[in-house]
């Protein structure tokens, strides 16, 4: 599957929410968010850049989907 291309950070944003993260602190051109996962607090920090460059996509999604015990397609489907 091919990850998308011209995905800013407040669709992204807008995109993890399906998931349950939920933005915790910004600081500079950085937002991190923050779920709550098998009982375990996951955060991940996103440029505020549109877009985001492909391999900081890349290695958002990959994170995702391992913490939430899924592959990279199933997280990509979910959210776009």
């Amino acid at each position: 599957m091919r990850i998308p291309r011209d995905v800013s950070a407040e669709q992204l944003i807008k995109a993890l929410a399906v998931l349950g993260y939920q933005v915790t602190r910004q600081r500079g051109s950085h937002i991190r968010l923050t779920a709550i996962i098998n009982s375990e607090e996951h955060h991940i920090t996103i440029p505020n850049h549109t877009p985001i460059k492909i391999g900081t996509l890349n290695s958002i999604l990959t994170d995702v989907a391992s913490r939430n015990k899924l592959s990279k397609e199933e997280i990509i489907l979910r959210l776009f």
